[in-house]
């Protein structure tokens, strides 16, 4: 993951305000035309475009086996073809009974006519079904039992059942397989049974010379047993088979998990270093607030601690440094800033008290002051949030988000940085809390071109990174996002490099989310939604998405939704590109 470009400034006693760090443009395409370096509170993408794209895989050992099962099948029917032609061959050398053979040729004509149907069916993978397969499998295991009374109930030719009985039991569907080895172990015996009363004369190439019934059965035992045993070799080879290949999957999240993390740890160091202790302007008094010390600082600005000079007041400044002061463009977004957040006056939007415009001797932005901590650090401390945490944040940070869509505001950097969990200074719950809206845009109105891209890339709508229009939409994009690094413990795109970062915005989809972590699949699909390239396709507020996630996880998700859902991922599956 890059750096952040704006970040929530938070000193070390977890109190906080609105703040940002910016880092150089990234000489490319992707910054917008003619665009000046970021401000605090603005910024743009960072580091140079250099790495080249890359998808994250995203399969399931369930999907590895099915793979694996495709390619055992078509190598199992030129195996049983090829196993027709030379027991033909050996029918029309040997002779024997003409009802036997002609019951032999009946059989091998059955085990042909299936297997070049599976066959023409397997011309593509995802042809291949249980549904398909098993009817294959069926005629193939009555075809067997003709070949046997053909050569002999007693005969070496049982040996054929365990074979074919080995290859169908190691299939995904432990229905089907069940119904297979019922066949093979039923029909075998039934046929035994028959010839050993006399009820069916036996008339295969290798009849046993003599021998009591007792001896006979001893032989049918052995086979069964046999029969049995291969199928629960088979279904526990299957089970061994899966469990590694979940084990190394989980190994291998884990790696990429932490590496994740690792670098969130980094930037929270990073930004540990910069804040705490005295600065340019403490001890200077600013309209009505004394500023004390430094609690967060960027690129082009800081944010001070300040007390009002009368009542004593505890508030936030953030201000701009002198470079930022240096830059007429900078000032006026600093100020636009202070115009969107004053605007929304919402319990889940951080509170303007005061804004000290270009007459003042420094402009600056008074905000209430926050006490507690970002979503940054919590999930720093904790990894995840519960499924109720999560609703409880996707439905506080959509009521700010839609005070903001009515006001015709679109946020832009909606990151965990840039949420707040506020205890509140009277007493009673924490809330949720909206910070920094220094690249948020006006819709009709004032504000950054649309073809500015700025935000966090991680965190960013498709259309965001694509430089294209933005909507309400777009901030919804970015609270799934969250909701996914929450739910997950990792964010939903990572890369070392901005390219290879915005290609994975632009183009593929993160992980299943039950693939890292235990989820339903419902959530699955709530989240595809929530993550969905087409803004069309996403879920209309925050209070929308908070409330399927509280259905997913209680299994009473809309089946409008799952259908929804499930035609997204049919255009974009988890861990797929476009």
């Amino acid at each position: 993951m890059l750096p952040d470009d704006k970040e929530t400034l938070v000193d070390g006693k977890g109190a906080a305000a609105e703040g940002s760090e910016s880092s150089r443009r990234a000489p490319s395409s992707l910054s917008a035309p003619g665009g000046a370096d970021s401000v605090a509170g603005y910024g743009s993408l960072s580091r140079p475009l250099s790495s080249p794209p890359s998808t994250m895989g995203s399969r399931t050992a369930a999907d590895a086996l099915h793979e694996q099962e495709v390619d055992r099948t078509r190598v199992f029917i030129r195996l049983a073809q090829l196993l027709v032609c030379v027991v033909a061959i050996a029918g029309v050398v040997a002779g024997g009974d003409g009802v036997a053979q002609a019951v032999l040729y009946g059989g091998l004509v059955l085990v042909l006519g299936s297997t070049a149907w599976l066959s023409f069916a397997l011309r593509k993978d995802g042809q291949y079904t249980t549904k398909r397969a098993l009817p294959v499998a069926l005629a193939n295991v009555l075809g067997a039992l003709c070949g046997i009374y053909y050569f002999g109930v007693f005969s070496p030719a049982v040996v054929v059942l365990p074979f074919g009985l080995y290859f169908f039991s190691a299939a995904q569907d432990f229905r089907a397989t069940m119904i297979i080895f019922a066949e093979c172990a039923g029909l075998y015996l039934a046929l035994v049974v028959l010839v050993m009363l006399g009820v069916v004369v036996d008339r295969g190439l290798l009849v046993p010379p003599g021998g009591t019934l007792i001896a006979q059965a001893v032989v049918v035992a052995m086979v069964e047993t046999i029969l049995f045993a291969t199928f629960l070799i088979a279904r526990s080879t299957r089970t061994l088979t899966l469990l590694a290949i979940d084990r190394h999957n989980r190994a291998q999240r884990g790696l990429i998990q932490r590496e994740a993390l690792l670098k969130e740890a980094r930037l929270d160091l990073d930004r540990a270093l910069r804040v705490g202790g005295l600065g340019r302007f403490s001890e200077t008094v600013l309209g009505s607030y004394r500023l004390g010390k430094v609690i967060g600082r960027g690129a082009f600005g800081e944010v001070y601690e300040a007390t009002h000079v009368e009542t004593q007041q505890l508030v936030a400044v953030k201000l701009l440094n002198s470079g930022g002061l240096a830059s007429a463009d900078l000032v006026k977004r600093f100020l636009r800033e202070a115009k969107i957040a004053a605007s929304l006056r919402v319990p889940n939007v951080v509170r303007v008290l005061e804004i000290g415009g270009l007459e003042a001797e420094l402009p600056y932005i008074v905000m209430e002051r926050l006490i507690g901590e970002d979503l940054g650090q919590l999930l720093g401390r904790e990894r995840t949030l519960n499924m109720a945490k999560t609703v409880a944040l996707v439905r506080q940070v959509g009521a700010g988000l839609l005070a903001a869509r009515a006001a015709g505001i679109v946020h832009r950097d909606l990151k965990p940085r840039n949420l707040f969990l506020a205890a509140p200074p009277e007493g009673g719950p924490v809330a949720w809390k909206i910070l920094d809206f220094g690249v948020s845009k006006l819709i009709d109105g004032e504000g950054t071109q649309t073809r500015d891209i700025v935000g966090t890339p991680g965190y960013m709508a498709p259309e965001q990174a694509k430089g294209g229009e933005v909507t309400h939409q777009t901030d919804l994009f970015s609270l799934g996002a969250i909701a996914y690094r929450a739910l997950t413990g990792r964010p939903p795109f990572s890369a070392d490099h901005v390219v290879e970062l915005m290609f994975q915005v632009t183009r593929a989809m993160p992980p299943r989310p039950s693939e890292l972590v235990k989820v339903s699949p419902d959530v699955d699909l709530v989240l595809a939604i929530a993550l969905a390239k087409s803004p069309l396709d996403r879920f209309d507020s925050g209070e929308e998405l908070a409330v399927a996630l509280d259905q997913a996880a209680r299994g009473r998700l809309d089946p409008a939704l799952q259908e929804r859902a499930q035609a997204v991922l049919a255009k974009q599956p988890w861990g797929g590109k476009a």
